[in-house]
């Protein structure tokens, strides 16, 4: 069937769909594996399962009214009038962003898809700061009010043509609306959700490191669509986009690794992960507006500056010890995400920001020293507007709606299968066995594993019966008098 659409540029819709998939693959499988490997063993399910369920319940809350708020026709400085994004004569229709008068070469399902794919991508983050502890059926209710009342209003005010983009913030590719935003609302929630049990914050030692890189993989290569797709178009700034996010994040990763040897006197991989992490962060808002050497520059200031704000600041200062930030997002996403959005304020272009279709004059070094100002006051309202809504959120959802936000002392020390009935690893033939004791209350099916240390644990194993502890698939470590009995 023939449809007249001479706006549509079929390569222009290819790279915009391949790019939102590449975004999309951050989240699932990306961090899901990350997150998964980066944690203890008893918590790899529910922490994956977090970003698992953030990514579906966004979509659903995304096509039925977030899209219209975050990019829709004006209603507020700050909000779009909200609506479905659903009907087939509207997924047709050639992509506009109504307020900002900026248009597409290609459909509005593609626009609203790949949009979608950065909203996600923002709640699996804040997940990284919750994990081993939150309830998750306050996190279900969080993921949509959050998205509703913080992400959207981010994205309006900055890419849909709010007042902060009226202001002349550059946000390239997310700086501010995904990273900032979600530093800041993770490390909020970090304090009002509590911490997770002293035993697991103690031994809190990765179970897979390998997992931790595959996940780690699939998210630098997915920056490509992250930063390459924003151009909204297989143009020529996309492909500096892409090449400065790499520049950044090689650059940041090197120097996180060498502050390592320097401080510690050998290099870690989770910390390089960081490094790697906080340069695709910092190159983000400044991407296809800056310049190879910036790029350099923007990256070692990425890998040092967050590197100190987590091995210094973090665990000299008393309250930023009592947060418990599990996978240190304010670090890697808040301060990262402002090293980038001043450096976008010093470093952008005038010749970046006119392929990237800005008006601005440049940055400082272009002699337009007042961006800096404007990318301070934008960060400066990402942050209070987070801190707000993140705590009336949860508040609403504690107070108003009695669901509490962390886990039972019961449910911590068991983990995934308290949670969801069910376990990362099994190993050997453990389908007769049962757990009961003090910890549990009952009768589970099933072996528990991991670092659980309650409850006397029933197994096959004809040959011996062991005193203490144990490890493997027969038993756990139990405190005190406690043994492991077998059939």
């Amino acid at each position: 069937m023939a449809t007249d659409t001479p706006w549509l540029d079929t390569g222009d819709n290819a790279w915009q769909m391949t790019a939102a998939t590449l975004v999309g693959l951050q989240s699932v499988p990306g961090l899901m594996i990350l997150y998964a490997g980066i944690v203890k063993s008893k918590w790899a399910i529910n922490s994956a399962f977090m970003a698992f369920y953030a990514f579906a319940s966004v979509l659903i809350c995304w096509v039925i009214w977030g899209y219209k708020i975050a990019f829709g026709k004006h209603m507020l400085p700050f909000a779009g009038i909200p609506g479905p994004a659903l009907s087939m004569e509207y997924e047709l229709t050639q992509a506009v962003l109504p307020t900002s008068g900026i248009t597409a070469n290609f459909p509005m399902s593609t626009m609203v898809y790949f949009q979608f794919v950065f909203a996600a991508i923002t709640l699996v983050i804040i997940a990284g700061a919750l994990l081993g502890r939150m309830n998750f059926k306050a996190w279900i209710v969080f993921v949509p009010l959050w998205l509703t009342f913080s992400y959207c209003v981010t994205a309006y005010s900055i890419w849909g043509g709010g007042f902060l983009a009226v202001l002349g913030v550059i946000d390239y590719s997310g700086g501010y609306v995904i990273h900032l935003s979600s530093g800041t609302a993770g490390f909020v929630a970090a304090w009002w959700v509590g911490p997770r049990l002293d035993v697991d914050r103690e031994d809190n030692r990765p179970n897979n490191i390998g997992s931790v890189l595959v996940g780690a993989g699939i998210l630098w290569i997915g920056w490509n669509g992250f930063n390459g797709g924003d151009p909204y178009a297989a143009s020529a700034d996309a492909g500096v986009a892409v090449l400065n996010t790499n520049i950044c994040t090689a650059m940041s990763m090197l120097c996180w690794t060498l502050c390592d040897v320097l401080y510690y006197g050998k290099p870690s991989v989770i910390g390089a992960v960081n490094g790697m992490i906080c340069g695709l962060v910092a190159i983000t808002p400044a991407a296809g507006v800056i310049a190879g050497w910036s790029a350099i520059a923007l990256g070692l200031g990425s890998g040092t500056v967050p590197w100190a704000s987590m091995n210094i600041f973090g665990k000299k200062v008393p309250f930023m010890r009592s947060v418990d930030d599990v996978l240190g997002v304010f670090h890697t996403h808040f301060v990262a995400g402002i090293v980038g959005g001043c450096a976008t304020g010093i470093f952008a272009t005038i010749s970046g920001c006119a392929a990237f279709g800005l008006t601005n004059p440049g940055g400082a070094i272009e002699g337009n020293g007042v961006q800096v100002g404007y990318q301070i006051a934008g960060a400066c309202f990402v942050v209070g507007w987070n801190i707000v809504w993140t705590s009336l959120i949860l508040m609403f959802i504690k107070f108003a709606l009695r669901i509490p936000l962390r886990m039972s002392e019961e449910d911590l020390l068991i983990g995934d299968y308290a949670c969801h009935g069910e376990e990362a690893y099994v190993f050997g033939e453990s389908s007769s066995g049962y757990a009961e004791g003090a910890l549990r209350g009952k009768k589970i099916e099933g072996i528990a594993m991991g670092e659980d240390k309650g409850g006397i644990i029933m197994g096959k194993n004809p040959d011996h019966e062991l005193e203490g502890s144990s490890n493997g698939s027969h038993g756990i470590q139990r405190e005190g008098a406690g043994e492991i009995k077998h059939d």
